[in-house]
């Protein structure tokens, strides 16, 4: 491998400061409305089932984007700098519109689909970007940004506090201008990097042929079992968190902790996904991934039970968690790029998304169904499924010949 001279090896860092940056502020959309779910409640008289579609809709319009841009190919026939900036601003526009027009919660939902729909524009762009600056330490690269997705995310539950608590308006249109800021930087600032593959024709088999690769499939096993558990708890563990220490009598908390610890709890997958990438540059992504959803697993069975406790041992679990949970996400999708086909990762990782969050739409709304049948103490505990099936999936991919091709031999 011809080494990197300094200036392309400082030009490559500054893209990927720019593009967890980029990733940072429009991922601050997606919890935009969840985070206000209180607030909602009162002034819309949500249900359970209703405030859980606020995050479905994102999550079913992010698969059905992800689904037609795999099927179509475009991030890799498109520029995904263009890309990923106009897909920033649909987004925020469809945020802001909420924030104007809305009343209820059926043009609420519509608007929530079509975020998601633009973020699948964002996300996994980003991630063929990353790939293009970085052949050695693409764990670390894609780490960050998956970090930068993970406190992007968190942004709204820091938000509601900061803007008071009852109101909702300001942090949806905070997160919509946090969405421009993204889209000017990107197509200002976003450039192709050395290792990026050029325009691809447009091909309906690279799909079929991504389907029918063993290993592909056994890292996007992982993948698959991560997001069983991953937005679930993003999306329920503010609930929890405030239903807990409402169910401590002797407990001095406030709506306010609940949505800083919340947040807390989500940005921490930042430090996690992000120290994760640099251990799997060099002890290898299986091995990794496997611990992280093992250590995580074990969160959805440990915090239950501590439900209605003392909040430090609840707040030291969730923070271990929310470490935990994100820092295998980034080598997922790390394993993809260097399994699949150089001309189609952009694909491959679309595809690899889109299935994903298709997953996630059905345990965000099973928890409130396993909440009313086993209470708070039980109801993240089946989410141990999806990291227990991810590691098998890991595992198998660590034996297979193909292993070798991960992260320089590191498997």
């Amino acid at each position: 491998m011809t080494p990197r001279s300094p200036d392309t090896g400082a030009r490559a860092a500054g893209q990927l400061a720019l593009l967890a940056l980029v990733d940072l502020l429009a991922m601050s959309l997606w919890f935009s409305a969840s985070a206000v779910v209180p607030e909602l409640r009162e002034a819309w008289g949500l249900d359970d089932s209703g405030a859980a579609w606020l995050t479905t809709s994102v999550q079913l319009g992010f698969a059905t984007g992800a689904v037609l841009s795999a099927l179509l190919t475009l991030s890799d026939v498109w520029d995904p700098r263009r890309l990923i900036a106009g897909s920033a601003l649909l987004g925020a526009a469809a945020t802001a519109a909420i924030a104007v027009f809305a009343d209820g919660l059926a043009l609420t939902v519509f608007l929530r689909f079509v975020t998601g729909v633009a973020l699948a524009g964002v996300y996994p762009p980003g991630m063929k970007m990353v790939a293009g600056w970085f052949r050695a330490g693409r764990g670390m690269a894609i780490g960050v940004l998956i970090g930068a997705l993970a406190v992007g995310s968190a942004m709204p539950h820091l938000l509601r506090p900061l803007g008071g608590i009852g109101a909702w308006r300001p942090v949806l249109l905070l997160a919509s201008g946090f969405a421009i800021v993204a889209a000017l930087l990107a197509a200002a600032g976003l450039r192709a990097g050395p290792h990026q593959a050029p325009a691809a024709p447009f091909d309906p088999r690279a799909v079929r042929r991504m389907f029918a690769d063993r290993a592909t499939m056994l890292a996007n096993g992982g993948y698959f079992g991560h997001m069983w558990e991953l937005f679930a708890m993003w999306t329920w563990i503010p609930a929890f968190l405030a239903a807990s220490f409402a169910a401590d009598p002797n407990a001095r908390t406030t709506p306010s902790l609940a949505s800083y610890l919340a947040f807390g709890t989500i940005a921490a997958g930042g430090l996690g996904a992000a120290a994760a990438g640099v251990l799997a540059d060099r002890v290898g992504r299986t091995a990794v991934t496997s611990w992280s959803m093992v250590v995580s697993g074990a969160c959805c069975l440990v915090i239950g039970p501590l439900f209605g406790g003392p909040i430090w041992p609840i707040a030291a679990v969730c923070l271990v968690w929310g470490f935990a949970i994100v820092a295998d996400s980034a080598q997922f999708s790390a394993c993809v790029s260097e399994l699949a086909e150089p001309e189609y990762v952009g694909t491959a990782l679309t595809l690899q998304t889109a299935i994903g969050f298709l997953l996630t739409i059905a345990t965000i709304r099973l928890i409130p169904v396993w909440e009313s049948w086993f209470g708070w103490e039980w109801a993240f505990a089946p989410l141990a499924i999806g990291p227990a099936l991810g590691t098998w999936s890991m595992l198998a991919l660590r034996r297979r010949p193909e292993a070798a091709r991960i992260a320089g031999g590191r498997r």
